[in-house]
């Protein structure tokens, strides 16, 4: 490890940054280092200029990912070398809003019965059984499972937070029978790594990744399909289903009311419940057109 990484470190671990904020941080930095081959002190602002253009220019990333990729940059500019840094010559990108694609509740069914292995089904059933974001998933504990209140135990979610979330009967009963088939009983992890899934440590949140994308190809479902795609449907579902948007916010653990309302723009059940102004109108038979 180098000096300034290990610098990085501790100025990301003694403000208490969760574990994926710091592994995001210290690979933009070496990335960025890597790129103009050269260590990231010698660097200045033209250079992080030409690197986000470069990033949406060459890399074609997504708005929201040049913006992670500026914090982070940020956070070594001013935390760790102690140099200033000009928002208005380095500016955040603009957002773009876009609504997620959504699956119906028979699709994700094929998604779940197109797993390649029984354990990427018991992972993707937990994804939309509780709509939790794969790196909670990956780090769930034994403990955490508390069958007696039918309640899962998310510790340290985003943004430090705990929350609980509901552990649906089907779900508890798809458990139970992976736990049975397990060759040896994890004593920490719900879902261990390792090959044979008996590690002292848990999953990563690529496994996760994968078992949704080896599912997505094999299920024939022509939509764009990723993890969080589960939890966008677990949000959206509920709410046809009548939940209101306050349990569900506490559900999804949002920090503020607005990021759940874009699931009112995906419900199927509001949509058609909501009729146009054009069925209104008292319109004349239809005009016989001009030869």
């Amino acid at each position: 490890m180098t000096h300034l990484r290990k610098m990085m470190l501790e100025e990301l671990e003694r403000r208490n940054y969760a574990q994926t904020t710091i592994d995001c941080y210290l690979r933009v930095v070496a990335e960025f280092s890597l790129h103009f081959h050269r260590p990231p002190n010698q660097l200045g602002l033209e250079h992080i200029r030409q690197y986000q253009a470069h990033l949406f220019g060459r890399r074609k990333l997504a708005p929201s990912t040049v913006t992670q990729h500026l914090a982070a940059l940020r956070f070594f500019y001013i935390k760790t070398l102690r140099k200033p840094w000009s928002i208005a010559e380095t500016p955040y990108p603009k957002k773009v809003q876009r609504l997620p694609s959504i699956l119906s509740p028979d699709e994700v069914a094929q998604l779940i019965d197109s797993a390649l292995t029984a354990f990427h089904h018991i992972l993707l059933m937990a994804l939309y059984g509780t709509g939790v974001r794969r790196a909670e998933l990956a780090r769930l504990k034994i403990t955490d499972i508390d069958s007696r209140r039918m309640i899962i135990h998310i510790q340290g979610g985003k943004g430090r937070k705990d929350r609980d979330v509901m552990l649906s009967p089907t779900l508890l009963k798809a458990l139970r029978e992976y736990w049975r088939g397990l060759r040896r009983k994890p004593t920490d992890w719900l879902f261990p790594g390792g090959r044979w899934h008996t590690a002292n440590h848990p999953i990563t949140t690529k496994v996760v990744w994968d078992a949704c994308q080896k599912a997505a190809r094999r299920s024939g479902i022509h939509k764009k399909i990723h993890p969080h795609t589960l939890r966008h449907c677990f949000a959206t579902h509920l709410l046809e289903a009548g939940a209101d948007l306050r349990t569900i916010q506490i559900l999804l653990g949002h920090r503020d009311l607005e990021e759940t309302t874009i699931y009112l723009h995906l419900s199927q059940r509001l949509l058609n419940a909501t009729a146009s102004p054009l069925d209104s109108l008292k319109l004349k038979d239809k005009v016989q057109q001009s030869e």
